[in-house]
């Protein structure tokens, strides 16, 4: 997908002088380094690789967890993988520009004049920088650290002089990216060190003049073309990780310092910014918070390796993000489904089946310290002891929370909680991140509902960023979230499947998070003003002893077209007569129901993968969709109008 003249001046409407002047200096920059050819690396004598694992921490891996990564790396040395939804069975060899889900093929030359947003001349952009990310390598080299065999040091060493000699600096996709950059560093940092002990690793890092020259090269490029101003979010925060790790454990160069110390201040500066008080990630998206926690501790890691300095703020913005993650997670630790998502990892050497939000909080636990209310965490991993085995512990003055959390002010999040583990998210907060609103979605006011960890009434996920702009749209779209929308619009105008020109401000009037579980009803109510000169005001209530939800939505303002829709989980099976809805599911070989009454004041229909527009849908994650039933009420509001929805748990 090509971004139009009009998405460019629109975006840059909502840039500051500092950023439009720096960009103006990257486009000189760029120009300038396009009509010489890249310079050579600076002569390295006497590298050595020291940041090396402390004695005894393979050992530490719980068998359970080496079995799994094993498992992972032999599918890998057969070549197969998966990579948002599509299979793969060349990694054995792989071509490094070739998107396998398009058929197409990425152009060559020069980095920058490459339009790797145009699928129709690169393809699926996600799907070729995925593997070039290397994080499939970081799993082969574990599968060494573990068992010692080399076969997998040999694949590592084989797919990275071959990547290295396919991808020359500044020629062709795996150029143009800094996030891309950035985790590729970091990938190559824990390879050296999980192949410390293989005799071909010196040869291959620190003695490898290719391999020195494209290390250079990467920190070359990351500090000239950082991520700025609106576009500054876990971007550039994968960019300071990468950039500081490789300085830290590969500081060989006459610039290592220097671009250690810059990379170091830019790390504090926008993880702070990226960072609410609370702990909740900004950009209002909860994978993106796990990324940056992944990639934040990634670089603590390196820096406590090697002895660096890290400023007390780092570890007290990770402490809180940890706490709040643990605070969020639901019975499963499944947290929020909010916001964009692309399955995006700071650091992989986990097999498949390994849960994400356990580790880091297993990790948190063990680099911090677990409070009593924190969820008790099921499953192991590879990557907490690793990571364990090279932060530091350090004494840090801030007052944890002495009960679990359940309402984020700065976020706009709240969860409310009840028996049957029943767990309820409500919105909100702020629209996105930035001037341009980074990784927000349409969905003020929207709950997300479980039971026991299923989605009942689900948010639909992220699906796809380029190339396919319709569904892009839909699952961004109001009407993709479980809220009301006005007159078939969003509630923000939209700037363009990226960008949104005015935010739907938000307010929460009632935040009462009393566990309904002990008996109670939990309270939530706010309204947002998207619908100008309409307000839209919505009240939740969770009630224990009835095991009921109750949603009321309120409209004052002029006579609108009304459509209010509840997604189901794709779990969920509905029969949907008039407008009640029986709702049945099953939940480790147990029959579970529900009834959902909806306001009869709307006339309902149940929908279900349609495609021309797309409706009822459901993405588990990045490129995969799966259909799902969505109900949906249409109707009229007028003056002060009320339409209220009652979901009741049965057994």
């Amino acid at each position: 997908m090509t971004m139009s003249a009009g998405w460019y001046l629109r975006r840059l409407s909502r840039m500051g002088p500092r950023e439009v002047g720096g960009r103006v200096g990257d486009a000189v920059r760029r120009r300038r380094w396009r009509s010489a050819p890249p310079p050579a690396c600076p002569s390295v004598t006497g590298a050595r690789f020291t940041a090396v694992l402390p004695a005894g921490t393979i050992a530490a891996v719980p068998p359970d967890a080496a079995k799994r990564l094993l498992a992972e790396a032999d599918r890998l040395m057969d070549g197969h993988a998966e990579y948002f939804g599509v299979v793969r069975d060349d990694l054995a060899d792989p071509d490094w520009w070739y998107d396998p889900k398009t058929g197409r093929r990425a152009p060559g030359g020069y980095a920058f004049d490459v339009p790797y947003r145009n699928e129709d001349a690169v393809g699926d952009i996600k799907q070729i920088w995925e593997p070039s990310r290397h994080q499939y390598l970081t799993v082969l080299a574990a599968a060494y650290a573990i068992t010692g065999n080399e076969r997998y040091a040999e694949r590592v060493a084989e797919h990275l002089r071959s990547w290295w000699t396919a991808n020359p600096p500044l020629r062709g996709v795996h150029w143009t990216s800094g996030i891309e950059l950035g985790i590729r560093l970091l990938s190559w940092v824990w390879i050296r060190r999980l192949l410390d002990g293989w005799p071909g690793a010196a040869t291959l890092f620190e003695d490898n003049p290719v391999a020195l020259h494209q290390i250079w090269h990467h920190q070359r490029w990351l500090a000239a073309f950082p991520s700025r101003g609106s576009s500054a979010n876990n971007h550039v925060i994968a960019e300071a990780a990468g950039q500081f790790a490789a300085a830290c454990a590969f500081g060989w160069f006459p610039s290592s310092a220097r671009w250690r110390a810059d990379a170091l201040r830019s790390l504090e500066r926008h993880l702070r910014g990226n960072t609410f008080a609370s702990g909740l990630n900004r950009e209002l998206a909860t994978e993106y918070h796990g990324l940056v926690l992944e990639l934040a501790l990634a670089a603590v890691a390196e820096a406590d390796a090697a002895g660096a300095p890290v400023p007390a703020s780092i570890r007290l913005v990770l402490l809180r993000m940890t706490d709040a993650l643990a605070a969020v997670v639901d019975n499963r630790l499944r947290p929020p489904r909010q916001g964009d998502a692309d399955d995006g990892h700071g650091l992989v050497v986990d097999g498949a089946g390994t849960d994400r939000w356990a580790s880091l909080l297993a990790t948190g636990d063990a680099v911090f310290g677990r409070l009593a209310w924190w969820p008790e965490v099921t499953g192991t991993d590879v990557r907490t002891p690793l990571l364990a085995a090279l932060i530091k512990p350090a004494e840090l003055s801030v007052t944890r929370p002495a009960s679990r959390p359940a309402h984020f002010a700065d976020a706009g999040l709240t969860i409310l909680r009840g028996p049957g583990e029943i767990w309820c998210r409500c919105d909100g907060g702020p629209h996105g991140f930035l001037s341009i609103a980074a990784h927000a979605h349409a969905d003020a006011l929207s709950v997300e509902v479980r039971h026991d960890g299923v989605d009942v009434l689900a948010d639909p996920g992220t699906y796809c960023y380029h190339g396919q702009p319709e569904w892009r749209r839909y699952f961004r779209s109001t009407l993709g979230h479980n809220t009301l929308r006005l007159d078939g619009g969003d509630q923000s105008v939209s700037g363009g499947p990226f960008l949104w020109t005015r935010h739907a401000r938000s307010r929460v009037l009632v935040a009462d998070t009393s566990d309904a579980s002990s008996g109670g009803t939990a309270r939530w109510c706010a309204e947002h003003d998207g619908y100008r000169p309409s307000v839209h005001r919505r009240r939740v209530e969770l009630t224990a002893a009835e095991q009921e939800l109750r949603v009321v939505d309120e409209v004052r303002g002029p006579r609108r077209a009304v459509r209010l829709a509840f997604h189901l989980g794709p779990a969920i099976a509905a029969d949907l007569a008039g407008n009640r809805a029986q709702l049945t599911w099953t939940r480790d070989g147990e029959d579970r129901s529900a009834v959902l009454v909806l306001p009869g004041e709307l006339s309902w229909r149940a929908h279900r993968g349609e495609t021309e527009p797309p409706l009822g849908w459901y993405s588990a994650g990045f490129g995969r969709k799966e259909p799902t039933t969505t109900l949906i009420g249409t109707g009229f509001a007028d003056g002060v109008q009320g339409f209220t929805t009652v979901l009741t748990f049965e057994g």
